[in-house]
């Protein structure tokens, strides 16, 4: 077994660099990308994040409860 100290050691989760070794926010990047070509494909492939489905519960919660609401009332 030898060890190759030729090889640079990176770490798995390290943040992705640039070609200057700059760190890149590759999520910030990708949300300025303009090419609205791929967004379709992308929003359909990427499933939304259970924060956003969240979200959605709680507001259709809240209409349902308004519509109760106005219906328990007569209006």
């Amino acid at each position: 077994m030898s060890n190759d100290d030729r090889t640079p050691h990176v770490q798995p989760d390290a943040p992705p660099t640039d070609a200057s070794g700059k760190p890149v926010n590759v999520v910030e990047r990708d949300l300025q990308d303009p090419d609205d070509d791929t967004r379709a494909v992308d929003e359909v492939i990427t499933p939304s994040s259970n924060r956003v489905k969240e979200q959605e519960v709680e507001d259709l919660n809240r209409k349902t409860a308004e519509i109760e609401r106005k219906v328990a009332d007569g209006n």
